[in-house]
């Protein structure tokens, strides 16, 4: 593809490693070394989320330059809800089984324990909204399809010029609500599509927009721009979580997510990529990034059982989890058992194009034409 931007597929590999990190706790728990490795690796590794919903905004610009935009916009949440769907039918059994095991499969009561996961799964707000119903990691891809909604209606009512101050608006009172909680007390949830995913979407939509094509031989400032406010955003979350609380990193590891470095952070690194469009190129990491998607929809699925092997083995008197050994093994199992579990399911079709199909039904029209 001419326009292909090879560095945006690379780093979505290379995000999607820090995604699997950060869920796994990588080196949490490993003595006060393992927790300032956990606290590093998760404060820089917040990029992510960020990087994804800007990356859909700006392809979202893209490619709807000589497209009618309602039609990309349907073809996109059609495509994110069939990945939305394949990840709860993935996690949704998985965690009922658990729920199961740890209630006991005799005990009277796990009917009742399962009938209440199963009625938390279906709250229509946390599942259709918040996507945390069943699995909080989920949370991206309902957040992504409304964030693109909200970008179109901008888009369709001809008020692109107002996208970004009003999502700059709503992003400030979500980190208000997430993060700097010492100034204002936020009574509802801000990790969303309207405090958090818009302002990221509309951010790359208008670098597409407005023809904010960096150039090639800024690409070092870029660089050292990304590496400045990523430490920026680390020393926030360090006098968030420490400075200002008291503790030590020793105790426990501060997780609170975004800042205002986080912002700046992800811009001059989306930046940077923009100007290096043939990073990657040659090399199979671009190729790797098309399997982003499909890793993280599927590792919740993936990672649970792992984590309840881990506390069964520490019952029998096996404390693995302590281990640096565990702890890599934790990461790229959850990591490559995903990505296999992804393939197969393409394999077999129950995806197609990242399309959730029905095998059944396919067969039936199968049969009805011949």
């Amino acid at each position: 593809m001419a326009n292909r931007i090879y560095s945006l597929d690379s780093m979505r590999i290379v995000a999607m490693v820090f995604v699997v990190a950060i869920h796994t706790n990588l080196f949490r728990g490993l003595g006060a070394y393992g927790n300032v490795a956990n606290f590093v690796i998760d404060s820089a590794g917040r990029f992510v989320v960020p990087f994804f919903f800007m990356t859909s905004g700006y392809l979202f610009a893209l490619k709807t330059v000589n497209r009618d935009p309602k039609t990309y916009l349907i073809n996109r949440v059609v495509t994110i809800t069939s990945l939305y769907v394949f990840g709860l039918l993935l996690a949704a059994p998985v965690f009922l089984a658990g729920a199961a095991l740890e209630t006991g499969i005799n005990n009277p009561y796990v009917a009742s324990v399962l009938l209440t996961e199963f009625a938390g799964f279906i709250s229509p707000t946390g599942l259709l909204y918040y996507g945390d119903s069943v699995s909080v990691i989920l949370w991206f891809l309902p957040a992504l399809a409304f964030s693109l909604a909200f970008v179109y209606s901008f888009v369709r009512a001809g008020k692109t010029a107002y996208l970004l101050p009003v999502s700059i608006v709503l992003h400030a009172i979500g980190l208000l609500g997430a993060s700097y909680t010492m100034f204002v007390d936020i009574p509802f949830e801000v990790r969303d599509a309207v405090f958090f995913g818009f302002f990221y979407t509309s951010l790359g939509y208008v670098i597409y927009s407005q023809g904010l094509t960096p150039r090639r031989d800024h690409s070092t400032t870029y660089l050292g721009l990304t590496v400045l406010f990523t430490a920026v955003h680390v020393g926030e979350r360090y006098v968030l979580g420490y400075v200002l609380t008291g503790e030590t990193i020793t105790q426990e590891v501060y997780v609170s997510s975004y800042t205002i470095g986080t912002a700046l952070a992800t811009f001059f690194l989306f930046m940077y990529l923009l100007s290096r469009p043939n990073l990657g190129k040659g090399t199979p990491v671009p190729s790797w990034g098309t399997y982003a998607v499909g890793i993280y929809v599927v590792h919740p699925a993936v990672l649970y059982p792992l984590e309840r092997f881990d506390e069964v083995l520490r019952v029998l008197g096996y404390d693995i989890g302590n281990t640096l050994a565990w702890h890599l093994l934790l990461l790229w199992a959850t990591f490559f058992g995903a990505l296999l579990i992804y393939l197969v399911a393409q394999k077999i079709g129950a995806l197609e194009r990242n399309r959730l199909r029905l095998p059944r039904i396919r067969r039936i029209r199968k049969f009805g034409s011949n």
